[in-house]
């Protein structure tokens, strides 16, 4: 009988590893399938949007170290394979290299010769994106199922297949942002033990009243976990510049994490203690993130031809900062400019939506469109077909993400869980810095940096419904509605995948899907 009871409780263990396994990887190879796929078939270079520069940028900087300039005619001569047209004469830019950078692997290991070569790595950092929001998911619901709910939701919704198949920055970013909260999450786990460990210790060996005792908590320098999360926020703003925001933010919550956590253990002056480290995680957080921001820039650095290179060359610094080699001065000196004309960003588009209206979803953004009267690609329809890139996510995940996460603030108010948090510090860093420039011109496909966190908050919201009830008949009750929440969306999700995927669908097909005025 033990020797039975043993296989079988082996069996359940070997089935549960099994399946820690499976449901991740059954998940990326959908998120895989759904971004790689015909990933090509809008073979143009979407000049409703950046994709026309930053494709054509990343080639030259292949060429030349540094973004040059294209003739008017640039793209036309480009998608027809003539990609040497370009000139040494440096282009203006308002974004870092580094996304420009990624975009370019492509095209260097497989040619400049079609959109699946410009737009592959975004498709890889798309599919990464999924793996990286299980990790944090099952981190933080300490649930392998659920976990796969949060990767199985971002692996189908259109915002973000829709972002991983454009060659723009804004997939690149959300990567290396996701990657900074999983570190640290996973230094979180450490850090935690650590103070609280340090200070029982110290208690027990003194044999002392707390309050006689331990006045200040630990300095800890070993945090590599917050080394590598300043790496990787400096690569996200290397991106684009709304990184430093979630840098900001970071910083931010380690130092009340920090505070918290050492005025649980018992230190007397939490406060200044908090602080104290703080200054210790400002130096481990922010040197390496400027270190790897300037590391972007070498390509500009080490070549001649850059916008702005030698500027510093006739007006050198003085005082303080002449000892700056010339070359960072220019540098400083082009981030200046650069700064100046992205913030004087506020002429009108056909797409602008400012943020205010995201949680509503009012304007989606259309990144690409192609009607043909006469049909295209094997599809034939009355009134012609149509080729669509829309960044449209989810409409049901959508609002039932936008509702988990007031839900989620609610629970925080209530219980004081750290997750929730975590969760909510990820929104506010992805999202409330918009609402401070209500005149610049900004799209909808901006949250495709908010979504993962939308999509944790909505994967604990299901969690609380599967598990509510004080019997099993709620319980039960409860895992059938997210069952069928689940299904409504994946259905939603195989709805919309063609207009987001740029397949020939009839004319008529398309307009079904736009069930707002303003989602044209």
């Amino acid at each position: 009988m033990y020797d039975r009871f043993a296989r079988r409780v082996n069996g359940d263990e070997r089935a549960r590893r099994l399946y820690r396994w499976l449901g991740p990887a059954i998940v990326l190879v959908l998120a895989a399938v759904a971004r790689l796929w015909n990933l090509g078939a809008a073979h143009d270079l979407m000049n409703q949007f950046d994709e026309t520069y930053y494709v054509k940028d990343a080639w030259t900087l292949l060429q030349l170290g540094y973004e040059g300039s294209w003739p008017e005619d640039g793209n036309a001569s480009f998608l027809s394979g003539d990609v040497g047209v370009f000139s040494t004469d440096p282009a203006f830019v308002i974004h870092p290299p580094l996304g420009k950078w990624i975009i370019a692997l492509g095209m260097l290991a497989f040619g400049p010769g079609s959109g699946w070569t410009w737009r592959l790595t975004t498709a890889l950092l798309g599919i990464a994106a999924v793996l990286l929001l299980m990790l944090i998911a099952r981190r933080l619901t300490r649930s392998t199922t659920f976990a796969v709910v949060a990767g199985l939701l971002m692996a189908v919704d259109g915002l973000a297949i829709s972002m991983s198949r454009v060659a723009l920055l804004d997939t690149a970013l959300t990567f290396f942002v996701l990657l900074a909260f999983l570190f640290v999450l996973v230094d979180r786990e450490r850090t935690m033990t650590r103070i609280a460990e340090t200070v029982a210790a110290r208690v027990d060996g003194d044999a002392l009243p707390l309050s006689s005792t331990v006045r200040w908590g630990p300095l800890l320098w070993n945090r590599p976990w917050i080394l590598a999360a300043g790496a990787a926020l400096g690569a996200a703003c290397a991106v684009k510049w709304s990184g430093v925001w979630v840098l900001a933010g970071l910083g931010i919550y380690l130092v009340v994490t920090d505070a918290l956590a050492r005025r649980r253990a018992g230190v007397l002056f939490w406060p200044s203690d908090a602080l104290r480290q703080g200054g210790v995680t400002f130096l481990l957080l922010v040197p390496i993130a400027a270190v790897v921001y300037l590391a972007s820039w070498t390509g500009w650095l080490v070549t001649d031809g850059g916008y702005d290179r030698h500027v510093a060359d006739a007006n050198p610094a003085t005082g303080l900062f002449s000892w700056v080699p010339l070359p960072l001065q220019s540098l400083w000196q082009f981030h200046v400019t650069m700064y100046n004309s992205a913030a004087g960003i506020t002429s009108g588009h056909t797409y602008a939506s400012p943020a205010w209206q995201w949680p509503l979803l009012l304007r989606p953004t259309g990144m690409y469109y192609h009607h043909d009267a006469l049909g295209v690609d094997g599809c034939a329809a009355a009134n012609g077909c149509s080729q669509v890139v829309s960044s449209i996510p989810n409409p049901l995940v959508w609002y039932a993400g936008v509702a988990a996460v007031l839900y989620l603030a609610y629970r925080f108010i209530v219980s004081r869980d750290w997750r929730h948090a975590f969760v909510l510090t990820g929104i506010a860093v992805t999202y409330v810095p918009w609402l401070f420039f209500p005149e610049r011109t900004v799209f909808q496909f901006y949250t495709v940096l908010m979504l993962p966190f939308m999509l944790l908050a909505l994967t604990f919201a299901l969690q609380r419904i599967a598990a509510s009830g004080a019997d099993d008949d709620r319980r039960h009750t409860g895992q059938r509605l997210v069952l069928v929440f689940l299904g409504v969306a994946l259905l939603l999700a195989a709805f919309w995948y063609p207009v987001i995927s740029a397949m020939a669908v009839p004319y008529d097909f398309w307009r079904l899907h736009n069930w707002l005025p303003s989602w044209i």
